[in-house]
């Protein structure tokens, strides 16, 4: 489903010879998060070298026998992007480097910082430069400020300034930091290779396709160094005061089936969805097919649950990007079929049920059910794994505006009718929660509840850092 966005993937390897090639490797797997742009920064103890640029990993490092061995170093960290604050521009690709009183930094960034535009705007009204568009660049700033500088923990002075979705990997010549937010919005793991070496990745998909093992998650609110003499964390902000809001979106649709994150893992949390999706809306039907990939596991435990045959109906080609924008409807439809053809042989004369991760604006799913109907579906009948998204996401996912969302303009019964649909069964907000592991209260339901954690008072735009207003407001020199 194309009408919501990326995150951003992280990668971080400490103490191995072929530290950049794996961290190439680990963006690969991590590819899903962004195809926007990608960068590795390497040291060699002395100095840091990076290099970054527009496309996917394989595009960005096309010569990568060549570019990989001007980077090669023993520390290395690397980034995939998809910009949801900054625009698709060449100098907001990560990571970024700058130099300042405490020397070189590379720093890598999943998420979105809300009060950047407010310490943007301060930073310049004082004469800072600023060089890209980007959120990440005001932690340099922040970073780099003398009376920042000169407190006892730097980093944490800074990250205890940030509001919003961050996980961050910094690289010094002589160590990796990791840190996450409070709220442990986006993923960060932590694993280690049979040699020794440290990882740093935002899913353990990554982990496992290079071989290293699981240790832990970064936890929230966390500073974790790795450096030579090994493994460390530290606290910013004190412990029993962290809440956490781990992003669900995360698990349906963004994550790896493969993965585990906040504890548990993507397949199984879908098949879940997809079995109580299945007890909340059961249909009679003939055969029960995904929107690939994301709703894949989901349709398997609505199949099972249901006893309907599961088979794959639509073909996804991997080779339209998932970045593809079109702003006219005619190339959006082309667009459509282009990326999911249908197998007609699987619906033609049958009743079908389509199991989807979710719904956005609904044009792209229009789409699809069209094509299933003239594919010769008799029936069409649209589960979708989620409850209704009616509220934007302001923490690092690139949802439309509010109003642009199906859900907040029509009703169900209004949605299943513009889908062209025999039924339509949404997720319940209480059956969603059930699928997870944690408590209920350990995760952001922001984009269904409308409850945000954090609360933002005007719309954030990735395009601008300008006229923004949120009600936590923060003296800079605390």
């Amino acid at each position: 489903m194309s009408d919501k966005k990326e995150n951003c993937g992280l990668f971080g390897v400490f103490g191995d010879s072929d530290a950049v090639q794996k961290t190439y490797y680990g963006l690969y797997s991590l590819q899903h998060r962004g195809q926007e742009s990608a960068g590795i920064a390497s040291t060699d103890g002395q100095t840091i070298s990076c290099y970054t640029g527009m496309g996917t990993v394989a595009r960005v490092f096309r010569d990568s026998s060549m570019m990989l061995k001007k980077l090669a170093n023993p520390v290395a960290i690397g980034h995939v992007r998809y910009s949801t604050s900054g625009s698709s521009n060449p100098i907001n690709s990560q990571p970024i480097m700058m130099e300042y009183s405490r020397g070189q930094v590379a720093i890598a960034h999943n998420g979105n910082l809300i009060n950047a535009p407010i310490l943007r705007d301060e930073y310049e009204a004082y004469g800072s430069i600023f060089k890209t568009t980007s959120d990440t660049e005001v932690i340099a700033h922040l970073m780099a400020k003398p009376s920042h500088v000169s407190k006892p923990d730097p980093l944490a002075h800074v990250l205890n300034h940030l509001q919003g979705a961050y996980s961050l990997l910094f690289l010094w010549t002589d160590r990796i930091e990791a840190a996450r937010d409070p709220y442990g919005i986006r993923p960060l793991s932590i694993g280690q290779t049979e040699n020794g070496a440290y990882i740093f990745a935002s899913e353990t998909c990554a982990l496992d396709a290079i071989g290293a093992k699981f240790i832990r998650e970064v936890e929230p609110g966390e500073i974790v160094t790795v450096d030579k003499s090994g493994l460390s964390g530290r606290f910013f902000v004190k412990k029993n005061s962290i809440q956490t809001a781990h992003c669900l979106f995360e698990h349906i649709y963004f994550a790896k089936q493969n993965s585990v994150i906040f504890g548990q893992n993507v397949h199984d949390f879908r098949k879940r969805l997809g079995k109580r999706l299945a007890a909340e809306h059961p249909v009679e039907a003939d055969v029960v097919i995904p929107v690939p990939d994301s709703g894949t596991s989901a349709a398997v435990g609505y199949s099972e649950q249901s006893g309907i045959p599961f088979d794959m109906g639509f073909v996804r080609s991997h080779y339209i990007g998932r970045t593809f924008i079109s702003p006219d409807q005619k190339l959006r439809e082309l667009q459509v079929k282009l990326k999911m053809a249908v197998v007609k042989q699987v619906v033609d004369g049958k009743r079908v049920v389509i199991v989807d991760d979710s719904i956005v604006r609904g044009t792209t799913t229009k789409g699809k059910i069209i094509a299933v109907r003239q594919a010769g579906a008799k029936e069409v009948h649209m589960m979708v794994s989620c409850p209704p998204i009616r509220f934007p996401c302001f923490y690092g996912i690139d949802f439309p505006t509010k109003e642009e969302l199906i859900a907040n303009n029509k009703t169900i019964e209004e949605i299943r009718k513009f889908l062209d649909v025999d039924s339509l069964g949404y997720m319940s907000l209480e059956g969603l929660l059930s699928c997870a592991d944690k408590k209920s209260d350990s995760y952001c339901t922001a984009c269904w509840s409308g409850k945000y954690k954090i609360p933002v008072d005007v719309v954030l735009s990735k395009f601008s850092m300008e006229h923004y207003q949120m009600r936590m407001m923060f003296d800079d020199d605390q």
